[in-house]
């Protein structure tokens, strides 16, 4: 009797141990600036070494390629798909394709800093992000064009990393856009074990044009036909990536929450409505080369119908 309590008792600690140890590795977040260097006018120079920090006041010298953040910007990942946000005037978000399940964010920049943009052991940035938001990044849009974060008196950010998800909360303060000026609080979440990244806005004053968007790229728009339902999605798939190869982007957006869907200058866009003080949604990417890759059109459809179904029920519910 004592033996058998005895086994049964390792192989409930064995069981455990492997579902904390699961929960833990499988998604990831961080932000790592340079340390060691100093700046000149906007680029930081002779940085020794990247460090990770938990907060950061982005500083007023910061602009794209200052050299100062690691991969220029937070990162997160799950054990599927990596991605980073340009935390400068910019602000779009970028996709780290992954053709290992492990966790790679740590790693990434280290051996130079850009090196991400040639295909590593682990993958490559996979995504072209030209003049837009990338995937699933804001700003507003004024009916003709789609202002990012140009105009920003301070910009904080702090990352949390838990036992199943981790989160970057990003706190831009004084965004300006055609004399409109507003606080946002970005709250952006992945889960281990999936692709989707969950994003919550709140804005400190009501404004119209609040948006999001896909990268427009030379590949049809496919939407859900779920309008009598609480969710819908856009998403585009096809030999859309820097490698080339397929590669598949979704947002998943609120009914009751959207404005409008606009074909943008740069950008697919939903547009949100005015009066809404805090919008969510999600968006996922998929490409091919990961260890379990979507490589078709129709695969990639059942996948993200599948998700809006979860969403859906899970809303009902």
């Amino acid at each position: 009797m004592k033996n058998i309590l005895y086994i049964t008792f390792l192989v409930l600690s064995v069981a455990c141990s492997t579902k904390n140890n699961k929960s833990q590795y499988q998604q990831y977040a961080e932000i790592s600036i340079a340390d060691g260097g100093y700046w000149d006018n906007n680029v930081y120079v002779d940085g020794q070494v990247f460090n990770n920090v938990q907060q950061l006041k982005v500083p007023s010298q910061h602009t794209d390629h200052s050299y100062f953040i690691r991969y220029e910007g937070p990162g997160w990942e799950s054990d599927k798909v990596g991605y980073r946000l340009y935390l400068d005037w910019r602000n779009a978000i970028d996709i780290f394709g992954k053709k290992t399940n492990q966790l790679v964010l740590k790693e990434v920049g280290q051996d130079g800093f850009d090196s991400y943009h040639e295909m590593q052991s682990w993958g490559m940035d996979v995504l072209k992000v030209g003049n837009s938001l990338g995937l699933g990044s804001f700003g507003r849009y004024d009916g003709s064009e789609v202002h990012h974060f140009k105009n920003v008196d301070s910009t904080l950010v702090s990352i949390s990393n838990e036992l199943e998800s981790s989160s970057i909360n990003i706190s831009y303060h004084g965004w300006t856009t055609n004399k409109i000026v507003t606080d946002l609080a970005a709250d952006i979440s992945i889960e281990s074990g999936s692709r989707l990244t969950h994003v919550t806005l709140d804005r400190s004053t009501l404004f119209e044009g609040l948006c999001t968007g896909i990268v427009k790229h030379d590949v049809a728009v496919i939407s859900s036909d779920s309008i009598d339902s609480a969710w819908s999605y856009i998403a585009t798939f096809g030999i859309q990536s820097l490698v080339p190869d397929e590669l598949g982007m979704v947002l998943f957006y609120r009914n009751d929450q959207v404005a409008s869907l606009v074909d943008g200058n740069d950008d697919h866009l939903v547009v949100f409505k005015k009066n809404v003080q805090v919008v969510d949604y999600y968006f996922a990417a998929s490409w091919v080369q990961e260890p379990e890759g979507i490589g078709s059109k129709e695969a990639f459809v059942t996948y993200i119908n599948e998700v809006l179904t979860d969403l859906n029920t899970n809303d009902a519910g």
